[in-house]
């Protein structure tokens, strides 16, 4: 039997300690990492044989999470674990973004990485243990990595930075990130905030900077007693000589179609100045079949050397912005008519349409997952990212994308979304990507918030968002430009990606992605200035199209009363077997709901519906007042009076001589079972019976 190795690390108030060899023996690398009661097991393994020429890194993250490692069973009709939950495809992609980078492309071999959640204790949060343990796995393996990279989850709780923070502390904390990272930097954060200030958020990923290069050491030391040889990344000596006279003679075409005005107008002046150098060497290019794509790589890399240049050294941007320019922005909403509310935010060549629905409580979506009991969620954001929003043909659907981006925006949102007692209603949000050039998660939240408004929901503040970028030259990154409004080439060619949203108070959210080691607390202060001009800039435009919430909903949206009522009375609202709030509901229309500590919800269609509701429910509810008129129904008759309901459930008597001023022989002779007639309740006695009158009802009207 294999010996098992392992090391570990302190993180915040546990341990983190990495094994291999035990388990999963036969994957190019295992590592089971156990923190308190929480463990999970990473595996890593790679195709056997290399694809040629790939230009990315065919990598795939598959983090899971098995019911049984917090002893349940899952929910619902399926009883076996089944396609990746949402939260599950955020994990992958916070384990994917800080690791793909430091794969060489030229090991060309399909990698795939699965770190499964075994056992949580529901305290301590799995996905940071699976991160790390992702990293290590790969370190141990034999497949070329350049890393390792670590990570940690930072909550500011009372003013206090805590690393590693359970459930418990991240529930009551103003800022929680994630930060990944190797050795030398900061390599990816992502989180959210109650409009912290800046000051703050760089605080925060500092914290975690020391914490990294411990777990990176800790995985560093295991590879050394228990790593495998690196498999060769064979990279092929290919003559490009032949490119030279070719690269002379494209680069300044290809520098003047950079520069176009317009994403689609640009593409197809790159289009015709790349078919001209084609054209011109098309015998050269025909000697050899690989010549096509060695010389689609050229035109890549020429346009990225000449933009690079132009951002760098003349401050001249491909659309000729300048560095902290945002584009123009318009804002328009209600443009639904029978939406709740409806918002088109457009900036640029990126644009949103924004739609939010309010809905009742049974439209709230629960979470069944492995970190405690099952909740209730009132508010959701969803984004789509229709082919046609870049002008390509493709299949509709949810994938990683639209799930990683409608999670940025929900979290950015989140923090002035009202409570479930100020605003009692599930909200619904769906940004469609009408065209995209640009960060669309941001342009989300900025049309999400405004439609939001114009659905009348008390927001606390307007929310904007903003996606930077970074272009550094130097060993040192001492010459760099800090990038406001990021178009997609600017995306691609760039160090950074930096998206930082937030209301005029402070930061609601926060993504970077880095694609270069150890950025400085410089840039990192630079960008985040930088971004909190573009943020206000922003929302300043918003708010001259609407600054506030409007004070009413939609006439098409369902009206929801609530009142409340005494615990001891929940009873008689609810009935033997629910039989009188299925009573009122049938009768008035409304959905009506009670909770333990007696507060009553009334869901209508319109407000007749919930209206009349209510006073049903005030009915019964309501005890009954010596003096007072009231028109009741006549439920049994007796010889010597007729008992008659005057509030549902509270029935008085009215005896026979109440019944008329003149001498009445049978009570049937004046009453009916089922007539409704006024009564007047004159007393109500020691023994808490109710006396009625019927005379005296007829005279007080």
């Amino acid at each position: 039997m294999q010996e098992v190795k392992k090391v570990s690390v302190k993180i915040g108030k546990g341990e983190l300690v990495f094994e291999t060899g035990k388990i999963a023996k036969q994957t190019s690398g295992t590592i089971y990492a156990h923190y308190e009661g929480s463990a999970v097991i990473a595996t890593v393994c790679c195709g056997k044989q290399p694809s040629e020429a790939l230009d990315y890194v065919p990598l795939s993250v598959e983090y899971n999470e098995k019911y049984y490692a917090a002893g349940k069973i899952p929910g619902g009709f399926l009883k076996r674990e089944a396609r990746a939950k949402d939260k599950e495809i955020l994990v992958s992609r916070l384990i994917d973004r800080p690791m793909r980078p430091l794969f060489d492309k030229a090991f060309g071999r399909e990698i795939q990485i699965v770190p499964t959640v075994v056992s949580t204790d529901m305290s301590h949060t799995p996905d940071i243990i699976a991160m790390n343990a992702a990293s290590a796995a790969v370190t141990i393996s034999d497949i070329p990595f350049n890393g390792p990279i670590a990570a940690v989850r930072v909550a500011l709780v009372d003013g206090v930075n805590v690393i590693n923070p359970t459930f418990a502390e991240i529930a009551k904390s103003t800022l929680e990130i994630v930060v990944a990272g190797t050795r030398d930097g900061i390599t990816m954060v992502e989180g959210g905030a109650k409009e912290v200030s800046e000051e703050l958020m760089l605080a925060a990923i500092a914290a975690a900077q020391p914490v990294i290069t411990d777990i990176c050491n800790a995985q560093l030391e295991l590879q050394k007693i228990a790593g495998k040889a690196k498999l060769p990344v064979i990279v092929s000596k290919v003559d490009l000589s032949w490119l030279d006279p070719v690269r002379a003679f494209a680069e300044p075409l290809i520098k003047t179609a950079s520069f176009v005005k317009g994403k689609m107008e640009r593409y197809a002046a790159l289009a015709v100045a790349q078919n001209q150098v084609k054209e011109q060497f098309a015998d050269l290019i025909a000697e050899d079949s690989k010549r096509d794509d060695q010389l689609s790589a050229m035109f890549e890399d020429l346009e990225y050397q000449i933009l690079r240049s132009s951002i760098l050294n003349d401050g001249l941007r491909t659309d000729g912005r300048a560095v902290d320019k945002i584009r123009p922005i318009t804002c328009e909403v209600g443009l639904l008519a029978r939406t709740h509310g409806s918002a088109l935010f457009t900036r640029g060549e990126t644009q949103s349409l924004a739609v939010t629905t309010l809905g009742t409580a049974s439209d709230e979506q629960m979470f069944d997952t492995i970190d405690g009991d099952k909740y209730f969620s009132n508010f959701m954001l969803h984004y789509n990212f229709p082919p046609y929003s870049v002008g390509e043909t493709g299949r509709l659907g949810t994938g990683r994308r639209e799930i990683g981006h409608g999670h940025l925006a929900q979290r950015a949102l989140e923090a002035v979304i009202p409570s479930k007692e100020q605003f009692p209603y599930t909200i619904r949000v769906v940004s469609e990507i009408m065209e995209s050039n640009g960060s669309s998660s941001m342009a989300s939240v900025c049309g999400g918030c405004l439609s939001l408004m114009d659905a009348g929901v008390p927001i606390k503040k307007p929310v904007a968002g903003i996606a930077m970028g970074l272009i550094t030259e130097g060993a040192d990154y001492s010459k760099y430009v800090v990038l406001s409004d990021i178009l997609g080439e600017e995306d691609h060619l760039g160090d950074m990606d930096f998206k930082v949203t937030g209301t005029r108070d402070g930061i609601t959210a926060f993504q970077m992605d880095i694609k270069i080691a150890g950025v400085t607390p410089e840039i990192m202060t630079k960008a985040l200035s930088q971004a909190k001009d573009g943020r206000m800039h922003i929302l300043g435009i918003m708010e001259k199209t609407l600054s506030a919430p409007r004070a009413e909903i939609s006439d098409y949206a369902p009206k929801i009363l609530t009142m409340k009522v005494d615990e001891e009375k929940i009873g008689a609202v609810i009935g033997t077997g629910g039989k009188t709030i299925k009573a009122i509901a049938a009768q008035s229309g409304a959905e009506v709901n009670i909770a333990d500590d007696g507060t009553i919800t009334i869901y209508g269609r319109n407000s007749a519906a919930a209206q009349l509701a209510k006073e049903l429910v005030k009915s019964i509810i309501e005890e009954p007042e010596v003096g007072r008129i009231y028109e009741g129904t006549v439920k049994r008759i007796m010889d010597f009076g007729a008992f008659i309901e005057i509030l549902p459930g509270k029935e008085g008597l009215c005896h026979i001589s109440k019944l008329s001023k003149t001498r009445v022989q049978n009570v049937e002779d004046v009453l009916k079972v089922g007539q409704v007639i006024p009564v007047k309740l004159m007393e109500i006695d020691r023994q808490n019976r109710l006396n009625l009158s019927y005379i005296d009802a007829l005279e007080s009207k």
